[in-house]
């Protein structure tokens, strides 16, 4: 299994990090609320909004969160 994930890879989850960031912001929440709203852990949420590789589960507790289908999260 290789060891780095193509930058297409990488880019598509940066860009699902900058979307989670910008819907939290548009509501005027802080990164607390969207963790303890989506009942994860600070470390999981950030490490979503960096754009590292994250679990199909948060994303769809982060889009609920969020009320947004997790289609828009994925762009």
């Amino acid at each position: 299994m290789p060891s780095e994930h193509p930058h297409w890879v990488i880019e598509a989850r940066r860009g699902i990090g900058d979307r989670i960031r910008l819907r939290r912001i548009d509501l005027g929440w802080t990164q607390q609320r969207l963790w303890e709203t989506a009942d994860m852990t600070r470390n999981t949420l950030q490490r979503m909004e960096a754009g590292e590789e994250m679990k199909v589960s948060h994303l769809l507790r982060v889009a609920e969160a969020l009320r947004v289908h997790v289609r828009d999260l994925l762009g």
